[in-house]
């Protein structure tokens, strides 16, 4: 039965999202000058978080919101620390009454996990082989005249062990979580009067630092293992993520 399953989700994941991201990027390389792989794994994730841009706005949103009702949600806390029924309703009800849906970013991150997992499998390998093969070409895409593998002519995204790359994907990944967290992190809460720090307030300003210093670090150390064209799509995917959130402001 287990085996049943691990098939179907298999089969799921391949139908749903692998193929089709692998003949999208086929599709557009046909139409780009020259088959720059490149350009076509930039218009790719654009397209893809095109395609996801209503959900992850309604996520910031929802972010957005929390950090509004922050010093409400403090006083809460503080006013009904004793007594946690209490204190869950009157959070539920806050959310109600502000339209707040908690659990919106958890949904967007949990679509957009397979997409970036087929991703990284679409561009991970040596594409060059892979599209010459076509054997998991749609119908009505065909193999590309041209491929290039050098991005604009001279920068190699087949290759592990590319600095620039690796750079760009940990400083576009830094200014990322730099902008989402100025954007989430709540206003100043109400004072609790025992002057003492929670654990979760050290589990969040923990995460935070992670996030900013720590993340883009590994993400870097990743895209430098990696092959640049899959830090080239995390490059874009940041970019992407930080005009968003410029955007909204």
């Amino acid at each position: 039965m287990f085996s049943f399953i691990g098939h179907g989700f298999s089969f799921l994941y391949h139908t749903v999202f692998y193929k089709p991201l692998y003949n999208g990027l086929v599709f557009l390389i046909s139409f780009i000058p020259h088959g720059d792989v490149g350009v076509a794994i930039i218009l790719l994730t654009i397209l893809v978080r095109l395609v996801l841009y209503p959900l992850s706005k309604k996520a910031l949103q929802s972010q957005r919101k929390m950090k509004e009702i922050g010093p409400q949600m403090e006083k809460i806390k503080v006013d009904f620390k004793d007594n946690k029924d209490e204190q869950a309703k009157r959070t539920i009800a806050l959310y109600k009454d502000n339209k707040i849906n908690p659990f919106s970013g958890i949904l967007f991150m949990f679509i957009q996990l397979p997409i970036i997992i087929a991703l990284y499998q679409v561009f991970r390998g040596d594409l060059s082989k892979a599209i010459v093969d076509g054997s998991l070409l749609y119908s009505f895409v065909h193999i590309p005249g041209a491929i290039s593998l050098h991005f604009f002519g001279f920068l190699d995204i087949a290759k592990t062990k590319n600095i620039i790359l690796a750079l760009l994907a940990a400083v576009s990944q830094f200014f990322q979580a730099k902008y989402t967290l100025a954007a989430t992190s709540p206003a100043k809460a109400v004072e609790n009067p025992d002057k003492k720090t929670s654990f979760q307030d050290e589990f969040t300003k923990g995460m935070s630092l992670q996030m900013k210093y720590m993340l883009p670090a590994m993400i870097g150390v990743f895209a430098y293992g990696f092959s640049g064209a899959v830090a080239l799509y995390w490059i874009t995917n940041n970019l992407f993520g930080i005009l968003q959130e410029l955007r909204n402001k």
